[in-house]
């Protein structure tokens, strides 16, 4: 297991739109029985509710969805990019289910916990994150039906979260 240290929100200076759009994160969560991960590259950071907060978005069909949603908390682990390996790992995490294999093991990566929220100890920023919501996108909701049409022709919807950001951890 690495060493983390507690980041203070104001402290930390990044681009989510390379962050999560082009080098992507590790979404992970345990509903006490069983931890999964998947890679996502969607969602933002903002504030809502008077909160800082992380918007993550996750299919129907996905395994992490079904654990998310019994869940209180996740993370968002962001590796170091310039590892090629990393690349390799997020690919894996994103094309393998949850529910045939366990991914975490068969990527031989490990877990670790941060006030209870598991995260893969093998990123270098982590953000725990408290469940405040889930919202089902359904094509009826969106005001431009392109997007149903490129995105949402096999029907397979994205639920959205918001989650209060309860730590960053770095190395």
């Amino acid at each position: 297991m690495h060493t983390f240290q507690p980041m203070n929100i104001k402290e930390v200076d990044i681009n989510p739109f390379n962050m999560i759009g082009s080098d992507w994160f590790a979404l992970t969560a345990t509903d006490g029985e069983t931890t999964n991960s998947m890679t996502a590259g969607w969602g933002g950071f903002g504030v809502m509710w008077g909160m800082n907060v992380a918007l993550v978005v996750v299919r129907d069909s996905r395994f992490t969805r079904e654990i998310v949603d019994k869940a209180d908390t996740f993370s968002m682990t962001f590796f170091n990019m310039d590892k090629k390996e990393n690349r390799v790992i997020l690919k894996y995490l994103g094309g393998v289910s949850g529910r045939d294999e366990d991914k975490i093991k068969n990527a031989s990566l490990e877990v670790n916990y941060h006030e209870g929220t598991p995260f893969l100890d093998a990123g270098n920023l982590v953000y725990t994150c408290r469940k405040l919501s889930k919202t089902k996108i359904n094509p009826e909701d969106l005001a431009d039906m392109d997007i149903d049409t490129k995105w949402y022709s096999d029907k397979d919807y994205h639920n959205l979260y918001i989650a209060e950001i309860t730590g960053i951890l770095a190395r």
